[in-house]
């Protein structure tokens, strides 16, 4: 079976169960959450979670982009990705245990869905806490459907709990499916720790809400929130032992062994698949290479990819070419990625001119280096560009081992980006919906169309960050604002805030919304209902703003305090940024 063809069915089935189909959320997250990537489907849909009703209602499915570092040190064995796409199924205060699980076990062995065998099964439970009972429940319910009381084991909350994706947010048990891809015949007792039991699919029951004291509260509503990974499904489908055997890889590592007279190391290639699939997707959704945050992410991404490119001579010409190779790959099921493939070649190769320039020279230092230490490691860095994981991995070939703390004690006396932004978060959790962020969230519309007036209608958000202490917005501006500018869009912002405007939420159809004029982030694609958030005059009817947007907002804008711009710069090319308060 195709990736395509999975994507397909999935969607069918779930459309057949009365569920609406959403678009993919960008990997950059547009508004509150404080994380740096969409690390799974759930993310773009937390307001829902926590009660706010989606205007497409109470059951949903999507096929999601997700990216996640965290595994990055497992990238290259036969299961974990950097980038990959997530299947996944919701019921926002709808169904519950029953459905979510019968479903699921439907889809996988039905012969008119996958048709996978029920014999290959295993599954795993929650086996329970201080903090939470045995999930019982579910158990019962993988026996009522033939699943083998030696097939089922129940963990704790490092294997079968799911969330909160920061400090705080809803969270819950899960139940976890695992399929044998082993050439021998599926053993009958399931011992979770062999890797030649595959997880595919996650069901997660989203019953309580994590508190900033650490408490686990009961959610007002129960949500499910399932995950079924695409790549991991097909190597269960196509009889595989690895995700790089499956369509969405295979072109990419036989395009790359072509360019190196096979003479090749196969653990490396993949890794550079890995990371340039990831790099790719980053860049179309906005991300520029830089030393901190997303853009660090991506660079270290990028530069570990070239180096082991040039470990096996590969030509330089294969940046372009394997860039080339994803766009075929991915154009029919993300069409707006033809859009950006010559700025994603673009920005690509100049990081990688940028990155050569000196990684020559950094190489020949570090084959005349007898011993390598965390001090070293970091000189690497900073003179050289070396990541992390580079200096690591050329201090394993040669025998030796870097102290990671060393290195990140240095790190942190010379750089802003912390072990948290690191490994893809910021401190505080996925979205903060106290007071001072809904505010600042609802001053953030009120300054982008301050903008728009001020700087003209070409600006479009591409990006925000917001947290207790400030909002960040990314938009699209060619030149530097000047002072006077930013003064006008501060005078702007304050007066509407002085005017006590009301905000309104309406659930609209798309071509309704666009009727309106409601704007968005450049590039997203948008559901056939969408959310739109007015900022408006309820005795003159002037519409301030008119945004696409998921919440949370305040009623009325008089409860804002005073707007006022800290910094404004450049991030990339027509990129700007603005880091804005209200006091």
């Amino acid at each position: 079976m195709t990736s395509q063809e999975l994507r397909q069915k999935f969607l069918n089935f779930f459309e057949s169960k009365d569920h609406k189909i959403i678009p993919s959320a960008p990997l950059v997250p547009a508004n509150d959450p404080t994380v740096l990537f969409t690390t799974a489907g759930m993310h773009p849909l937390v307001p829902y979670l926590l009660g706010e009703l989606h205007p497409q209602g109470k059951r949903l499915v999507s096929v999601q982009k997700c990216l996640r570092t965290g595994d990055i040190e497992e990238v290259g064995d036969n299961t974990h990705l950097t980038f990959f796409e997530m299947l996944g199924n919701w019921s926002l205060g709808d169904y519950w245990k029953n459905e979510a699980i019968t479903w699921s076990y439907e889809f996988l062995t039905d012969k008119k869905w996958l048709g996978l065998s029920s014999d290959k099964l295993a599954i795993t439970c929650f086996a329970g806490d201080a903090d939470a009972p045995q999930d019982s429940d579910s158990f019962k319910i993988w026996q009522k459907l033939g699943i083998k009381t030696e097939r089922i084991a129940f963990l704790g909350k490092e294997d079968n709990w799911w969330g909160p994706a920061g400090q705080t947010g809803p969270c819950g048990p899960d139940t976890e499916i695992f399929y044998w891809i082993g050439e021998e015949t599926a053993p009958k007792v399931f011992d979770p720790k062999d890797r030649r039991w595959f997880e595919i699919w996650n069901n997660v029951f989203m019953e309580y809400n994590k508190t900033n004291e650490g408490k686990y509260e009961p959610l007002k509503n129960k949500n499910v929130d399932t995950g079924m990974g695409l790549e991991r499904t097909l190597v269960a489908l196509n009889g595989f032992s690895s995700v790089y055997e499956t369509d969405l890889f295979k072109p990419l590592l036989d395009y790359l062994i072509s360019q190196t007279n096979f003479k090749y190391d196969l653990y490396k290639i993949k890794i550079i698949t890995d990371h340039m699939r990831a790099v790719y997707f980053m860049v179309a959704d906005g991300v520029q290479p830089s030393n901190k945050d997303r853009g660090y992410i991506l660079r270290r991404l990028l530069r570990r990819a070239v180096v082991y490119a040039r470990q096996m001579d590969i030509p330089a010409s294969w940046i372009t070419g394997l860039l080339q190779k994803l766009q075929i790959v991915f154009n029919n099921v993300y069409p707006e990625l033809n859009l950006q493939s010559e700025l994603i070649i673009k920005v690509v190769n100049e990081e990688t001119q940028k990155f050569i320039l000196t990684l020559d020279r950094g190489l020949k230092e570090f084959a005349k280096l007898n011993k390598i230490d965390g001090q070293i490691a970091f000189n690497l860095y900073q003179t050289y560009g070396f990541p992390w994981e580079l200096s690591r991995e050329l201090a394993k070939d040669k025998g030796q081992i870097i102290n990671k703390d060393e290195f990140e004690k240095e790190f942190k006396k010379h750089q802003e980006l912390s072990r948290t932004a690191s490994a893809g978060v910021f401190k505080g959790g996925l979205a903060d919906h106290t007071d001072r962020v809904v505010r600042l969230h609802t001053a953030t519309h009120l300054m982008n169309a301050a903008l728009r007036q001020v700087l003209g209608d070409h600006v479009w958000q591409k990006g925000s960050n917001i947290t207790a202490e400030r909002t960040r917005f990314d938009f699209t501006h060619p030149e530097k604002m000047t002072e006077e500018q930013k003064s006008k869009v501060e005078e702007l912002v304050n007066k509407w805030i002085d005017r006590d405007l009301q905000v309104k939420r309406e659930v609209l159809s798309l071509e309704e919304a666009r009727k309106l004029k409601a704007i968005g982030v450049f590039g997203e694609k948008y559901a056939d209902i969408v959310s739109v958030y007015k900022v408006f005059d309820p005795e003159t009817g002037e519409v301030i703003s008119c945004e696409f947007c998921g919440g949370p907002h305040v009623e009325h804008t008089g409860v804002l305090g005073h707007f006022k711009i800290l910094k404004e710069e450049a991030v990339a090319a027509g990129i700007r940024r603005i880091k804005a308060v209200v006091e």
